[in-house]
């Protein structure tokens, strides 16, 4: 891997490969669109050299090698280590693929918090995880040149509701009188919609497989076969079911994606049987690469009405939308920000209960009586998506050949003019331009010494705990014990480069061989500054060992 340095780049990526990546077997919204951000960024950023913020050489390398693969191999690609934040200040942004920004701000405070801007994403928000998360940006070091991304209109309210209520608490609790608000950005998720072009040998060939003829007509859904923490199929059964009669139109129903149990699939198969008879259900493994990249041909129409709490954004609709297809969405989350209804397709209305009416909900979770999982079930079941419009969106796709095209032709104009992702990459970019900006008219800024006092110097928070404390006036004796004979004992050696090295080691011991004794600070004035420090915790060890007495 090329490790050059180069003058400038935009952001220092936070690598770590499950987050970027679509190979696994719980294929989520985030990691698909982790990993086609990445795409994205080393496709279209221009960044030169690329920046790699990993937790080891070996994440760094299958950085490396994403980037070679998707074009950038002759760009060098410079790793900064974990705790190697001083690093950062040469990109200027660290991105985090999660909205955990107030923990980066926290690491950040050992070097000053004017170093370095922090920029998250949002996913998901309805999980105890992300939410402490949001909340926390407005107790941690989080500055004006830090930001949260936040994909859809729906998420920017939801976080701006969670920071309100932790800010009263706050002012409750703390009297505090002036309590920050972190940056919001509304940026969206992106697409590639160069290779989502309508294909007509792909369409042949796709639904020649499945037996779709050329007058029949293609609903496809893509995504998680969930009923409680995705969608549930009910109001798209009944209305494809609908569509079939209404028209007389032969329907197939593509189902793309993956089922976390048997008991799921087999519930899913069982009430397709019972609500859609007339409808051919298709399900496949949407996890396969060739048929996530190419599923998209064989539908004439793309449908899906999302339900769940832990949708944001929702990147299946603008895929769609790239391909060419009318689309029959929910009106729910960031679906309100993509399929522009009656143009781009159908939003189909949804209602839920009033505020007030779900604080049990969120109680039984909290409470440890439900889990995540069951928590956005309980939650869904009361998200309710407008049947009958379904059933008038879907019979209008299915009878009319125009509409479609119409509609598909102006989903895919959008597709490319607001979500193809060079277009998106340019407002991220914008993003930490402006941040910068800021970052370089605020005051500068130092490093403080109890950067964060939950994850305290063990030396400072317990410094009750020990008899005493060594310091310069301390004095120091050379037992005479040979350091070998202790150094190669793992109960004694385990925490490896912490350690003071046997050079230092040696130096230090001939120095006081023949001594009586000896001052701490007479014996570090035999070495540089920069090595005194570790030296001195180092002391600490050599008489653990035996090595050495300190008095």
């Amino acid at each position: 891997m090329n490790m050059e340095t180069a003058k400038q780049a935009n952001a220092a990526i936070y690598f770590a490969s499950e987050a970027y990546s679509t190979g696994g077997s719980r294929l989520m919204g985030r990691h698909a669109a982790g990993e086609g951000f990445l795409r994205a960024w080393v496709r279209h950023g221009g960044s030169d050299p690329l920046w790699c913020y990993a937790a080891s050489r070996q994440e760094a390398e299958a950085f490396a090698a994403l980037c070679s693969e998707w074009g950038r191999g002759d760009t060098p690609v410079r790793w900064l280590p974990f705790g190697a934040l001083g690093g950062l200040s040469d990109p200027g942004t660290l991105f985090y693929p999660g909205p955990q920004v107030a923990d980066m701000a926290w690491q950040r405070r050992r070097l000053g918090a004017s170093a370095y801007s922090v920029v998250g994403v949002t996913h998901t928000i309805s999980s105890h995880g992300a939410m402490d998360a949001v909340a926390d940006m407005l107790l941690g070091p989080v500055e004006p040149w830090d930001a949260l991304v936040c994909t859809s209109r729906a998420v920017v309210d939801s976080v701006r509701r969670l920071f309100a209520a932790e800010a009263d608490y706050l002012k409750e609790r703390l009297q505090a009188a002036r309590i920050p608000q972190p940056t919001l950005a509304l940026i969206p998720l992106g697409v590639d919609c160069a290779a989502l072009t309508p294909d007509e040998e792909a369409r042949r060939a796709w639904r020649e497989k499945f037996g779709i003829g050329t007058e029949d007509i293609a609903f496809l859904f893509f995504g998680r076969l969930s009923y409680h923490a995705k969608a549930n199929p009910l109001p798209m059964y009944l209305a494809l079911e609908h569509a079939a009669q209404a028209t007389g139109r032969r329907i197939h129903l593509i189902q793309a994606g993956w089922f976390a149990n048997t008991t799921l699939e087999a519930e899913f198969r069982d009430s397709a049987r019972s609500l859609c008879p007339a409808v051919n259900t298709i399900f496949l493994d949407g996890r396969e690469p060739a048929l996530r990249r190419e599923i998209w041909h064989a539908a004439d129409a793309f449908i899906s009405l999302a339900d769940n709490v832990q949708e944001t954004f929702g990147l299946t609709p603008i895929e769609a939308m790239a391909a060419g297809l009318p689309s029959v969405v929910s009106d729910w989350d960031g679906y309100k920000d993509t399929v522009r209804d009656g143009i781009d397709g159908f939003r189909i209305p949804t209602i839920v209960p009033p505020a007030g009416l779900g604080a049990d909900l969120a109680a039984r979770h909290e409470d440890g009586l439900d889990n995540y999982d069951r928590y956005i079930g309980n939650a869904s079941l009361f998200v309710a998506v407008d049947i009958e419009a379904t059933k008038e969106a879907c019979a209008r796709l299915a009878a009319d050949a125009d509409l479609r095209r119409r509609m598909g032709a102006a989903a895919r104009e959008r597709a490319l003019a607001v979500f193809d992702w060079p277009v998106v990459i340019r407002q991220y970019q914008e993003l930490w331009g402006e941040l910068a900006q800021r970052r370089a008219a605020a005051p500068a800024s130092k490093p403080t010494l109890i950067a964060r006092p939950r994850r305290a110097d063990p030396f400072w928070l317990f410094a009750n705990y020990p008899s005493s404390t060594i310091g310069a006036d301390s004095t120091i004796n050379a037992t005479g014990l040979d350091l070998a004979e202790r150094r190669e004992m793992r109960m004694l050696n385990y925490a490896g480069a912490l350690l003071p090295d046997d050079a230092t080691c040696a130096r230090a011991l001939d120095w006081l061989r023949g001594k009586e004794s000896a001052t701490a600070a007479e014996l570090l004035a035999q070495f540089e500054p920069a090595e005194r420090p570790g030296l001195l915790r180092g002391l600490t060890w050599l008489a653990k060992l035996g090595v050495l007495r300190i008095g």
